[in-house]
């Protein structure tokens, strides 16, 4: 399967398992992508002179097997079957 940034996929295993998301970010090397509000975590920041600090919610990485491409082609076609 090919994956680029931008584009619709579905989670197919995991705690998000059925949810659809954007693709943020990928990292070829390690086989993994960041989706759009998909596999949240919580990190805690020390305070700088930029930031508060606090705990702020951001995603985490997902394996490519864990994911699949929604094809807006393959979505629009309707399936005919025998009677």
């Amino acid at each position: 399967m090919v994956f680029k940034k931008g584009i619709q996929v579905r989670v197919i295993c995991g705690k998000d398992k059925g949810k659809n998301g954007e693709i943020l970010e990928i990292n070829r090397k390690l086989k993994k992508v960041k989706i759009k509000s998909i596999n949240m975590v919580k990190k805690h920041l020390k305070p700088t002179k930029e930031n508060k600090g606090g705990i702020i919610s951001k995603e985490n990485y997902i394996h490519i097997s864990n994911i699949k491409n929604l094809d807006e082609k393959k979505k629009d076609k309707k399936t005919i079957g025998k009677k």
